[in-house]
């Protein structure tokens, strides 16, 4: 939306009067943190070609009251810039977007929508549903700041009450913006104590002296092997990077069940499904298996669509059975996903936390979509054993972590965008994900139970619409949960919960193989590592 130069100047209302013809110096900061140009990222989830929205689902303990929410929330949420800040077009700077600070009305944020109250009986997880699928043919309102609130007191099996978070992609990546919620949450045991966040353990450091008395040999080796892994990496990155050329130029996935009906389809109206299984059986398996409970979620999700597709390709035709020699498969599925990866430092819940209790609004470097993205190629195929699917996965992704893909990606889109505009690059971003079939993400939560402004989470699913693949997988862990949120375009994937159902079953026959076998280790590693 465009604007004149004359409501620029009445966008800014916040601007204390001039009372001298001289500016302070203090005065000319704050126009600086004002004013801040969007980042060539930003600008591109604007496009129309994607505008993506980025919305977290939380499920409370208790009945949510409206006033102390917007209470907690100007000393929290508020305290961050860009949920302060109003597009703006400056037609007078070459159509040049920024963000600029106004004064926020919390009443046209949260929304407390009117409940039919004869819907509720049949069945208020479905009421919910299609009250968040009604929001995703909608986008936000540009001429006030990208994010919003819809309070729903509706019981659930779950929970008393439901909270929908909604905020425009440009703002940050998810990783950003689920940080900066879980900032604004505290204990549910402590009320004054952030979220713990699990983090990747560092490997244990050896005394110096025993490390001297083979410091001339081990140091040759470790000086080949070091150099070997840098040509590998290199060579990873050479053929990743074909293949990221060749996805843009002709190169996509094969046409299936779940992508075929959706490869022509502009609508980005999506519905958004969610199952919880147990994060303690995730870690029995990576226990077992030495892996990570990155790699079971992949494993699960390559196992569960493995499943769900062999059913589809036998609506119709002949049944050959769902084991490894007989099946409905075709042979080459070639089934790809686009995987986020967050390639910059994101400040910590604690940081987080302090940035808004303090109001240091210029502090934000580490703040907005630094990320890339990495093609995940899943073998879709049945397996008789179980544990095929996890090792399978675990072996894709250390291949992908030996690579500088998604760091590639991000630089290529930044210089592309220099070249030949925001518009140019939106549109290849579209034809690569539209050329995937599936978006991928896992996010880490809290270890104990928390509360957002005085409610108790029972758990929450955060997720995005506005992507052209067909479906979105997330993973969200929290205390001992995992949740799996879908989001799917329906003339795809008309029967969600039976996705939902084959990754709930796949969990179920991992983990039993692995008991079976004897495989389970005596300990407790509650870390949990992301990619």
């Amino acid at each position: 939306m465009m604007e004149s130069s004359t409501e620029l100047k009445c966008r800014k209302p916040f601007l204390k009067p001039i009372e001298t013809k001289r500016k302070t110096i203090e005065e000319l900061e704050m126009e600086v943190e004002e004013e801040e140009p969007l980042s060539p990222t930003a600008k591109m989830f604007l496009d129309p070609i994607l505008n993506i929205h980025v919305m977290a689902i939380m499920f409370c303990k208790t009945r949510i009251s409206p006033q102390p929410t917007k209470d907690k929330l100007v000393h929290t949420l508020l305290k961050h810039p860009r949920f302060t800040s109003v597009l703006v077009v400056d037609e007078e700077n070459g159509g040049e977007m920024k963000w600029v600070q106004t004064k926020v009305d919390l009443n046209q944020h949260i929304i407390i929508p009117e409940i039919d109250e004869s819907k509720l009986e049949l069945s208020p997880e479905k009421y919910v549903e299609d009250y968040v699928h009604n929001l995703t043919k909608t986008s936000l309102d540009k001429s006030k700041p990208l994010w919003e609130f819809h309070l729903l007191n509706i019981r659930t099996r779950d929970a008393e009450a439901v909270s929908l978070f909604r905020a425009h992609h440009s703002l940050g990546d998810g990783t950003s913006l689920i940080s900066l919620l879980l900032a604004c949450t505290r204990q549910t045991a402590d009320e004054l104590k952030l979220p713990t966040i699990p983090t990747k353990k560092r490997r244990p450091t050896y005394d110096s002296g025993k490390a001297n008395v083979q410091g001339g040999l081990l140091g040759l080796w470790g000086y080949v092997l070091a150099i070997w892994i840098f040509i590998r990496m290199i060579g990873n990155t050479i053929v990743d990077v074909f293949m990221v050329i060749a996805t843009l130029v002709f190169l996509k996935d094969t046409e299936t069940p779940i992508n075929s009906l959706a490869a022509d389809s502009k609508s980005k109206i999506r519905r958004i499904v969610h199952r919880t299984i147990s994060l303690d059986d995730m870690k029995l398996v990576k226990n077992a298996l030495n892996m990570t409970v990155n790699d079971v979620a992949l494993g699960i999700t390559q196992a569960g669509l493995s499943k769900y597709l062999n059913r589809r390709y036998a609506v119709g035709k002949e049944d050959k059975g769902d084991t490894e020699e007989n099946n409905n498969l075709p042979l080459g599925i070639r089934l790809r996903s686009c995987l986020m990866i967050n390639l910059r430092s994101t400040p910590g819940i604690q940081d987080l936390a302090d940035m808004m209790e303090k109001g240091s609004k210029g502090k934000w470097g580490g703040w907005g979509n630094w990320f890339g993205c990495a093609l995940l190629p899943f073998k879709i195929a049945l397996r008789d054993d179980p544990l095929d699917y996890v090792k399978e996965a675990k072996a894709t992704i250390d291949r992908k972590k030996n690579s500088f893909e998604a760091l590639y990606t991000l630089v290529m889109a930044e210089l592309l965008s220099k070249i030949y505009g925001i518009k140019a690059v939106s549109g290849m971003t579209q034809r690569v994900f539209s050329s995937a079939t599936i978006c991928f993400t896992n996010l880490v939560g809290p270890q104990e139970e928390i509360e957002f402004c005085g409610h108790p989470l029972a758990y929450f699913a955060p997720t995005s619409y506005g992507q052209p693949n067909a479906l979105t997988i997330n993973f969200q862990s929290y205390i001992n949960k995992m949740t799996i949120v879908l989001s799917i375009d329906e003339s795809a994937i008309p029967d969600p919960q039976q996705l939902l159902d084959d990754f709930e079953d796949s969990m179920k026959l991992i983990k039993d193989a692995v008991i079976e076998r004897g495989l389970v280790k005596n300990r407790n590693d509650q870390d949990i590592t992301p990619i």
